[in-house]
């Protein structure tokens, strides 16, 4: 795969923009025995994979933290997502303690269409929860399911947002695709969800959706990436609205770190290649996400 940018490299690139460092919104930290769980899926190429897709970034917790501060990422949540019921709370107790002891993480959590998920993301929320992670791909729920329509509204209300994996990509799911989002956000049109991936490959869907709810932003997840493009380019007619969205404050930055099949680089890379100018860059790579979260100017 060609990259010419290192990941020794990347703070260069921040600091010629002028930047403090690079927030990212889609990072992945969770408990040892659930990530190496999702690794050996990878590893093996899943049916929800459907790829070979290996993992540049193993190592235990405190080994990828350096390398995400080396990097100069300097604000990240530990996005985690159940696959059955009765799993969301104890990793959101794990995620909690995460954050406590890692000053540069960004308090995360989660939940799944259960008895009870309103209750207790309103709980993470008041101990200080700042965004949320639903992966209706993997979970393989209907994201209209009458047990979310309450956790979407608490989260609406309290302007809190979700980072939701919904695209059909790398594999099409039961319920994944832009129309059963688009269902909730009727709904629920003030919910501030940042939709994963720009919902890769129905770009130009989920472009609309950014347009027409304010609150919905898109993460640049893989996209753009050699390993996506292969598969799932990109339209070029489609960049003039990534780049009005951006300035908008609607595009922010996001790598899935650990768990990508390329240096880390690379996504920062394939941004730039993209000329789409130094203000969109520096929106896309701190400012946007730095507002998101609520973090100090």
């Amino acid at each position: 795969m060609a990259t010419d940018l290192t990941d020794a490299a990347v703070p260069g690139v921040v600091a010629e923009l002028g930047l403090p460092g690079i927030v990212d919104v889609h990072v992945h930290f969770m408990p040892d025995r659930v990530l190496r769980k999702v690794w050996q899926y990878f590893d093996e190429a899943g049916p929800l994979v459907g790829r070979r897709w290996p993992i540049s970034y193993r190592g235990d917790d405190d080994d990828r933290l350096a390398v995400l501060r080396a990097l100069g990422v300097r604000a990240f949540p530990a996005l985690s997502y159940p696959h059955r019921p009765g799993m969301a709370q104890w990793l959101n107790a794990w995620a909690a303690q995460f954050a406590a002891a890692t000053p540069d993480n960004v308090a995360s959590g989660t939940f799944f269409p259960e008895p009870g998920a309103a209750d207790y993301v309103a709980a993470a929320i008041e101990r200080g929860t700042r965004i949320f992670k639903a992966h209706v791909q993997v979970g393989q729920y209907d994201p209209g399911d009458p047990l979310l329509d309450p956790v979407w509204g608490v989260l609406a209300e309290a302007a809190v947002p979700v980072v939701v994996h919904c695209g059909n990509g790398p594999v099409p799911g039961v319920y994944t695709g832009a129309e059963p989002f688009a269902q909730v956000l009727a709904r629920h049109p003030g919910l501030v969800a940042v939709v994963a991936h720009l919902g890769m490959p129905e770009y130009t869907a989920f472009l609309d959706l950014a347009e027409r709810y304010p609150g919905v932003r898109l993460d640049t997840t893989m996209a753009f990436t050699d390993f996506t493009e292969a598969q799932a380019p990109f339209p070029r007619h489609e960049r003039s609205r990534l780049k009005a969205l951006g300035l908008q404050g609607r595009v922010l930055y996001g790598s899935d770190f650990p768990n990508i099949p390329y240096p880390f680089a690379h996504q920062v890379e394939s941004l730039v290649r993209l000329d789409l100018g130094d203000q969109w860059l520096r929106a896309v790579l701190w400012g946007n996400g730095a507002r998101l979260l609520g973090l100090p100017r």
